[in-house]
């Protein structure tokens, strides 16, 4: 069974930092590319950040550029989130998602989410 269980979301002011975490198992996750995917209140999905299966290539929606940064380990079978400077409007539950959500953000298996309020 694919199980994606993701961690690490609170409650943070603005210009604070949060880690997410995404544990992976059930599938061969050094074949897969993963992303990370939102979804703010009352808005739709979005892709945040994507890495592919090798860890060699990143890439980012314009709104996190310089902010996030996305990493995983192929041998724990985790994906990392780093989330630095975090903003009122990035407020959102935060998804793991195998896939590409960058290609086609609903065509993902997700996790159950993680919350995250940027408030202060």
């Amino acid at each position: 069974e694919v199980q994606l269980v993701e961690s690490g979301g609170d409650l943070v002011q603005p210009g604070g930092s949060l880690k997410l975490s995404c544990e992976a198992s059930g599938f061969l996750f050094s074949s897969y590319t993963m992303s990370w995917v939102r979804q703010a209140p009352g808005k739709g999905l979005e892709w945040v950040s994507v890495i592919d299966n090798s860890g060699r290539n990143e890439y980012y929606a314009d709104f996190v550029k310089g902010r996030f940064t996305i990493s995983r380990d192929n041998a724990k079978k985790i994906v990392n989130l780093q989330m630095n400077n975090l903003q009122t409007e990035d407020t959102a539950v935060y998804y793991c998602a195998r896939g590409n959500a960058r290609v086609d953000v609903f065509q993902t298996y997700r996790g159950q989410g993680t919350q995250v309020t940027v408030s202060s």
